[in-house]
C-alpha cells in the first residue's frame, strides 16, 4: 500500500472529513496540515465544535442535509473522504433531510436506517463510493493510532485478569456480531456492563457503582466481526484511562493491529499520554489477539 503521507505530498486536490465528536477528527486534520496537504472539513452540526476546527475550511452542516453536503464536497475538489468522529444516531424526526437526504433514505433502504450502525455505515460508504468520493479509514491516514500486541503500559495483566479478558472477548464478540457495540467491562467473570448507544465513557461511569468487592475489572473494546474498516473502528484515549481508574478497573484491553491488511484494531488516540494516565493510576494497558482468548472452535470462525 502507498503510503497516506506520499500520496498526498503528489495530491492536488483537498482531503474531505466529515468530522463528528471526539479527538480522532482532529488528529486528522492536524495529520493533512503536518503533511501539507489542503483539508476540507464538513462538520457534523451538534458533534463536531467548530471552535475547534478553526485553523482549517469548514462547513457545519445538520446530519440530514446529505445533498448540501455533497454539493460543499465537490465544489472544494474533494475526491478522497474520511469519516471520522462520534455521531450518534437521533430520532429519524430529527435528521432534517433534504431532498437528497430524502433520496438517501429511500436508496439505502429500512434496515439501513432502523438497523444497527454497521448496517448504516456500510450503506452510507456504499453511496459515498457512488457518488464519485473514495472513503479512507482513519487509520489509512494515522497509521501509528493502531498497536502492535503486547503490554503498553509498565504493569501488565495478572492471569486472574487474563481470565476475565477471555470472558470480555467473548461477550464483546457477540455484542459486536449483533451490532450494538463494541465494548464491556468484566470483574471476576461478571459482566458490569455492555456498551450500547450511549459509548464507552458513559459505559465507564456506570460500572463504578457496580464493582463487586475485592480487585480485578477489565474493559474489552475490540473491533466488531465483519466490520467495515474504513468507518467507526474502536477507539481509546486518555479519558478512556482516566475513566477506567475512576471506575477501580485493573485495565484495558484493545485489539491489536491485524487483518488481512493490516489495518484493523483499536485506535489509540495520542498515545503516549493515554499509557502515562494508565501507568499514573496503575493500570494495564494490553493490546491483544482476540483469537488467542476464545475457545478453539469458537477461534476457527
Amino acid at each position: 500500500m502507498t503510503s497516506w503521507t506520499a500520496e498526498m505530498a503528489q495530491a492536488a486536490e483537498p482531503l474531505g472529513l466529515v468530522a463528528g465528536s471526539g479527538l480522532m477528527p482532529l488528529r486528522i486534520a492536524d495529520a493533512a496540515a503536518k503533511a501539507g496537504r489542503p483539508l476540507f472539513c464538513i462538520l457534523v452540526e451538534g458533534f463536531a465544535r467548530p471552535q475547534d476546527f478553526a485553523a482549517y475550511r469548514h462547513e457545519v452542516v445538520p446530519l440530514g442535509q446529505v445533498g448540501r453536503m455533497i454539493a460543499l464536497l465537490r465544489g472544494q475538489r474533494v475526491r478522497h473522504l474520511v469519516l471520522a468522529g462520534r455521531v450518534t444516531r437521533p430520532s429519524l424526526l430529527a435528521f432534517r433531510f433534504d431532498a437528497e437526504g430524502m433520496r438517501l433514505v429511500a436508496k439505502l433502504g429500512r434496515r439501513a436506517i432502523f438497523g444497527g450502525d454497521d448496517g448504516l455505515l456500510s450503506a452510507v460508504l456504499r453511496l459515498v463510493r457512488e457518488e464519485g468520493f473514495r472513503p479512507l479509514g482513519a487509520q489509512e491516514v494515522l497509521e501509528a493510532l493502531l498497536v502492535p500486541e503486547g503490554v503498553l503500559t509498565r504493569r501488565g495483566p495478572t492471569e486472574d485478569d487474563r481470565a476475565d479478558i477471555a470472558r470480555g472477548v467473548l461477550v464483546a464478540r457477540a455484542l459486536g456480531a449483533a451490532d450494538v457495540g463494541q465494548c464491556c467491562v468484566v470483574q471476576q467473570g461478571l459482566v458490569l456492563g455492555l456498551e450500547a448507544i450511549e459509548g464507552t465513557d458513559a459505559l465507564l461511569a456506570r460500572c463504578a457503582g457496580l464493582r463487586r468487592e475485592g480487585g480485578g475489572g477489565v474493559l474489552v473494546k475490540l473491533v466488531k466481526p465483519r466490520q467495515d474498516v474504513r468507518a467507526d473502528l474502536p477507539v481509546i484515549g486518555p479519558e478512556t484511562a482516566r475513566g477506567a481508574a475512576a471506575a477501580g478497573l485493573a485495565g484495558i484491553a484493545i485489539q491489536a493491529r491485524g487483518g488481512p491488511s493490516g489495518l484493523a484494531g483499536t485506535l489509540v488516540v495520542d498515545r503516549d499520554e493515554t499509557v502515562a494516565a494508565a501507568d499514573a493510576a496503575g493500570l494495564f494497558l494490553v493490546a491483544i489477539r482476540p483469537a488467542d482468548f476464545l475457545p478453539p472452535k469458537e477461534s476457527e470462525r
